[in-house]
């Protein structure tokens, strides 16, 4: 079973990746570890940010030997908002810390006639210890829902309807989401990159 650091804090995801990648061992990101960069343009340019930051700290600092670092930057891209939060989606609306809140203010920034059109996006990277970075990614189409639903999932689920679902993320059965996400689609590319 490959060992793997998980270069986020975030506790939905770690708990989404081990149920997503059952055969690899999770390592969390240590909470004195430093903060991670995310000063890309694109998922992709964070997601190798984020592992590759995270390798070289756990070169110096780390506590036990580990077979990769893999890194996730992910988001919500909403058509009436030019493709935004996007890269931006852990960042939106810093003054509000609850994701409900944030989920309120996103809803109300659409034009009351404006499509809902939307879609969440999963790039993972993944770096082996002693070889080359790559990266993989995942994309699930749906809509916004007119308000806040459902307490399942984490961040964005809520409000996010799945192409072909009247429920939201938030409202869906975890196996279900988990065959639908962003990130299970990520999750499986990977899967075939490392069993490849």
């Amino acid at each position: 079973m490959l060992k793997v650091l998980l270069a986020s804090r975030n506790a939905g995801k770690l708990r989404e990746f081990a149920e997503l990648l059952p055969d690899l061992q999770f390592v969390p990101w240590p909470a004195e570890a430093p903060e991670l960069p995310e000063t890309g343009a694109f998922f992709q340019d964070n997601a190798l940010q984020k592992a590759e930051g995270a390798q070289a700290w756990w070169l110096v600092h780390g506590t036990e030997p580990v077979d990769g670092v893999l890194a996730d930057d992910s988001g919500l891209c909403v058509d009436a908002l030019w493709g935004g939060p996007g890269v931006l989606s852990a960042r939106f609306a810093p003054d509000l810390p609850a994701y409900r809140d944030k989920n309120r203010r996103l809803l109300a920034m659409l034009p009351g006639e404006a499509p809902r059109q939307a879609r969440f996006v999963c790039v993972l990277a993944f770096v082996p210890m002693g070889g080359a970075p790559f990266t993989v990614s995942g994309t699930v189409e749906g809509s916004l829902a007119s308000e806040p639903r459902g307490e399942g999932g984490f961040g964005y689920d809520p409000i996010f309807l799945p192409e072909g679902h009247d429920q939201t993320f938030g409202e869906l059965p975890s196996d279900l989401k988990h065959h639908l996400s962003h990130r299970a689609r990520a999750c499986a590319a990977l899967r075939g990159r490392l069993s490849g």
